[in-house]
């Protein structure tokens, strides 16, 4: 028998502390690197829709109002609004400027490293989530998006958020975990439309696999849930409704996206697979939008023409769509699609060039990550559905280095499971002491608490599936649980 004794958090917040400090460290120096910085594209709406948003104006688009002083109030939803309600808090309290946002992007960022720990030490044990940490602060793929200014900053948030009610839902199948998974993926689709799919891919699977619970009470919690999503949601639903001819939901950018993302440009030639601004001019001349009509509208053309372009080059489909995803999932063109990103997005070349070596290490890691959580009987399927749910949005639109973001993170934990299984072997835990072939086992509370893990990486796992019968939390319970001898 193996006797674990009671949780310590041990060093396991220092760390977190520590690269916590250096992940808003890297993220500041890279901010102050580059003080000048202009805001352009999608960081200019985030900005400008904020300001405008908080000089009461509501969410009209910057780009008719603020270019030669044209004042024109045009309603808009072309992205979802969470992420211009957080610059817009931030710009309440006075960090009105580009610079001051950017500052406001890396403390967003550097939390991601706390709440991505935190989803580690779920699925893991102390040590994945404080590998997680370190990897989430240091990782450019992620920390990039802070200094720029984009909405992918709240990406690892968001998803942590998720996961993490996800794998706490899946230890303890109580109502309360259960309300905090659908409020965590409708805040989510409120940052990233495309987010709302992990109802389907994790929510209703997750609450149907509950085999504590009967069928009626699993039933039940899936209603609570969605309808609990629904309730963060519906808000902004309702307010799109009151302002657009056309049904708009969360946000309206679906067909000028589509047109940019199919035409002659982005079917051959370099560009296959991404996107291309000519594409959406040349698109909204063609489909004849009428320059008055409202976004809704407007999309509805844009996506009409899209969609007329698709049908007739179907021979091409294929192989463009292959192209998307492999832009996306960085094998298609990777160093041509990093020369774009610095030159449409402006990452810095060499950071994008290191992310892309660490996305590479990262995705080789993250194989036997998947194999050690299956071996433990650890749920994988939150953790893939979020790539499934990457892949999707690039299919339907295009392929880019930063639509991953959000799987990133998904790369970081499968990774950090590897790296940890690799620390384990080479520096062996001290804690786990067999009970009839190692003698006495006293000691075993304060070895655990001297490393910040418990026993090997079967045995935690195995402990914490134990663990999930109970509703007592794991800080105040003990476990004992039999394991075979160890051979020879």
């Amino acid at each position: 028998m193996i006797r674990r004794g009671r949780h310590s958090s041990g060093l396991y917040w220092p760390w977190i502390g520590l690269w916590t400090a250096v992940g808003l460290g890297i993220r500041l120096g890279s901010v102050f690197g580059r003080p000048n910085r202009v805001a352009g594209g999608d960081a200019y709406y985030s900005h400008n829709a904020a300001a405008l948003l908080v000089a009461g104006q509501g969410f009209i688009n910057p780009f008719r109002y603020f270019p030669h002083h044209l004042h024109h109030h045009v309603q808009t939803a072309s992205w979802p609004p969470l992420f211009v309600f957080i610059l817009a808090a931030a710009t309440v309290v006075g960090a009105k400027s580009f610079f001051a946002q950017r500052i406001w992007c890396c403390i967003i960022g550097a939390s991601a490293v706390v709440l991505c720990g935190l989803v580690g030490r779920e699925i893991g044990g102390r040590r994945v989530g404080i590998i997680t940490a370190f990897l989430v602060a240091v990782y450019p793929n992620i920390w990039m998006s802070n200094e720029l200014a984009l909405s992918e900053t709240l990406s690892p948030v968001l998803v942590a958020l998720v996961l993490l009610a996800a794998y706490k839902f899946w230890k303890r199948p109580t109502l309360w975990n259960v309300l905090w998974l659908g409020g965590s993926i409708g805040l989510a689709a409120l940052g990233r439309d495309e987010l709302s799919l992990l109802a389907v891919f994790i929510l209703v699977p997750l609450v149907l696999l509950a085999k504590t619970l009967s069928w009626w009470r699993r039933i039940a919690f899936v209603g609570l849930a969605l309808l609990t999503a629904l309730v963060l949601v519906m808000p902004w639903v309702g307010y799109n409704m009151s302002r657009f001819t056309d049904p708009v939901y969360i946000s309206s950018g679906f067909g000028v996206t589509l047109a940019s993302a199919n035409c002659d440009q982005t079917f051959n030639g370099m560009f296959e697979g991404y996107w291309s601004l000519e594409c959406a001019e040349i698109a909204a001349r063609k489909a004849e939008t009428k320059p008055h009509a409202d976004e809704s509208v407007q999309s509805d053309e844009l996506e009409s023409y899209a969609l007329h372009y698709i049908r007739g080059h179907e021979n091409r489909l294929i192989p463009v769509e292959l192209a998307k995803l492999g832009r996306g999932f960085g094998f298609f063109h990777p160093f041509e699609q990093i020369e774009l990103d610095e030159r449409v997005e402006t990452r810095p070349y060499h950071w994008a060039l290191l992310g892309l070596y660490m996305y590479w290490a990262l995705l080789a890691l993250s194989v036997g990550g998947v194999v050690l959580l299956r071996r433990r009987r650890v749920p994988v399927f939150p953790l893939l559905a979020i790539g499934l749910d990457v892949a999707i949005s690039m299919a339907v639109t295009f392929g880019q280095t930063r639509y991953r973001t959000t799987f990133e993170v998904s790369l970081v934990l499968l990774a950090s499971v590897q790296l940890e299984w690799f620390w384990s072997r080479v520096r062996p835990r001290r804690g786990a002491v067999v009970r009839g072939d190692h003698g006495d086992d006293d000691d075993d509370d304060d070895d655990d608490s001297d490393d910040g893990h418990d026993d090997s990486p079967a045995e935690d796992v195995r402990a914490l599936v134990d663990d999930d019968t109970d509703d007592a939390p794991d800080e105040d319970r003990s476990a004992e649980v039999a394991v075979p001898a160890p051979a020879g």
